[in-house]
């Protein structure tokens, strides 16, 4: 027994079928039907020989009338089981083929209505009578065609074959990556809930506990801080991985309003000073407004994560009592601002690779995923520019150029 799909055939779109079939019909002069599990015709009758237009102004193809009535024997049948069930009325050839996906049958086209061999006037008669249509009618078409061979019949099976086979592992694929794209948000979702919310909990105690505990001994105190500060890169990390599942599948997005660069970039700096501090490293920006005069449509967090991502790795990058400047040009129609640091620089082989997804730095002090410059081109390139990256080698330092539109 074929294993059937389910009933109604929640999710199946006939329409997509009518199109193909219709096509088929024409090339080669067959009447196609095609029926669902439950006995119902969803597409056709699809006629294109004169024969068949005249028998479709009969009762022959009516919900009550005799063709209908073989072909859904035909299409029970091969729900039932028989995959290449056949019949025929009055020498009119009649042929059948299992429609699946995924293993399981959800639908049976049913193709043919024409003869085999010459037919005769009395033929024609007894399908008249049959059907409700004049006997002769249905003659003068008849001998002016050419009856299909069981050759030719095979053939047009064959085409029919691969034409329904191409639609249903399209739709195939299109279901798998529809289960995958659902898997994805579920993903998403576990991450953003299940392991954010355990991350915010014991952030919040280890704050307590510094702040509330007097007297804490030393080494605890260190730990705590140690603490506190692996939890913020776990859970930066896990922002990264949502907004590269974003981006792989197109679904990160901004949201433009007008904003100042100027508060954009000291809100980013302020981010990484106290990491600049630590390895006495200096920031120098240029000019000293910091860009107070440019104004942008764009979305200001989003864009504020691009400049933290670009300082934080040039501080992460460059030795102690190095430098790094942020320099800011303003053109007719752009704005570029460079952040340029004094570090390890990058070598002319790994440049190509720099704004790749995981493409993990494994030199000096380098941690995370390696995605935050993929998503930070990316966000860029939301906002209709341009990030690159410059560096003339080893030790010797690199600059990334972010360009936006100014319109």
């Amino acid at each position: 027994m074929i294993n059937l799909a389910v009933a109604g055939d929640a999710g199946i779109d006939w329409d997509e079928w009518v199109t193909p079939l219709t096509q088929f019909s024409q090339a080669s002069g067959l009447t196609v039907s095609l029926y669902d599990v439950r006995g119902w015709r969803q597409v056709g009758p699809l006629v294109a020989s004169s024969t068949a237009r005249v028998l479709a102004t009969s009762t022959m193809w009516r919900d009550d009338g005799p063709g209908t009535a073989l072909e859904k024997r035909i299409a029970a049948r091969v729900f039932a089981g028989d995959v290449a069930e056949e019949g025929s009325f009055h020498g009119m050839r009649v042929c059948s083929m299992a429609l699946t996906q995924f293993g399981q049958v959800y639908g049976v086209l049913v193709y043919g209505w024409r003869f085999n061999d010459f037919s005769s006037p009395m033929a024609c008669e007894r399908i008249g009578a049959a059907v409700g249509v004049s006997g002769n009618a249905l003659w003068s078409e008849v001998r002016l065609e050419s009856p299909v061979s069981e050759a030719r019949l095979a053939t047009y099976g064959a085409l029919l074959q691969t034409l329904a086979g191409s639609i249903d592992r399209q739709r195939e694929t299109i279901e798998e990556l529809n289960r995958v794209n659902r898997a994805r948000d579920l993903f998403l979702a576990t991450v953003s809930h299940e392991m954010r919310t355990p991350l915010s909990a014991l952030s919040m105690r280890i704050e307590v506990l510094l702040k509330t505990v007097p007297d804490l001994p030393a080494k605890v105190e260190n730990g705590l801080t140690a603490m506190r500060v692996h939890i913020g890169q776990e859970a930066a990390m896990i922002d990264d991985l949502i907004d590269a599942a974003r981006t792989l599948t197109g679904q990160m997005s901004i949201a433009r309003t007008p904003v100042g660069l100027g508060q954009v970039l000291r809100d980013a700096l302020s981010t990484v000073e106290g990491s600049a501090s630590e390895k006495e490293i200096v920031l120098a920006v240029t000019p000293n407004d910091h860009g107070d005069l440019v104004r942008l449509e764009a979305d200001g967090r989003r864009l504020q994560q691009v400049l933290w991502n670009l300082l934080f790795n040039a501080i992460k990058f460059t030795p102690r009592g190095g430098t790094i400047r942020i320099d800011i040009s303003r053109g007719a129609e752009q704005v570029e601002i460079a952040v340029a640091d004094s570090g390890q620089g990058i070598a002319a082989d790994d440049l190509p690779h720099v704004f790749g997804a995981f493409n993990l730095q494994r030199h000096a002090n380098a941690a995370g995923l390696g995605l935050g410059l993929y998503i930070a081109r990316h966000l860029v390139e939301l906002h209709g520019g341009t990030l690159s990256v410059a560096s003339a080698g080893k030790d010797k330092g690199t600059t990334f150029t972010i360009r936006l539109p100014l319109k």
